[in-house]
């Protein structure tokens, strides 16, 4: 349970940095990166309007169609590129600070 907690805290703060990231690529004005970066979350969120029911996305987000709904993709998307860069992040602080390699000690 301790492995899991730790685990959480440092893609918590892999998602922290993440946001910062993509709030200083938007300042610079590096918008070609912050494409490249939400292409990465494309196939995550094609795959779950895919596979989740269509019910489930209209009753989360209100819109009915929501799966053909292109705000709804798009806002799928970007979290999914974010938690994305979060557990990558994440699983980095996690191998940097409690030195974990895989389960190999």
């Amino acid at each position: 349970m301790r492995v899991l907690m730790q685990f959480g805290g440092c893609c918590l703060l892999g998602l922290a940095v993440a946001v910062l990231v993509l709030g200083g690529l938007m300042f610079a004005g590096a918008f070609g990166l912050i494409e490249l970066w939400l292409f990465t979350g494309k196939p995550v969120a094609s795959l779950a309007l895919w596979l989740l029911p269509g019910g489930f996305w209209e009753g989360l987000t209100g819109v009915v169609e929501a799966t053909r709904n292109s705000a709804v993709r798009s806002f799928l998307e970007l979290c999914a590129a974010l938690g994305q860069g979060a557990l990558l992040l994440g699983a980095g602080f996690f191998r940097l600070w409690y030195g974990y390699a895989g389960g190999a000690q």
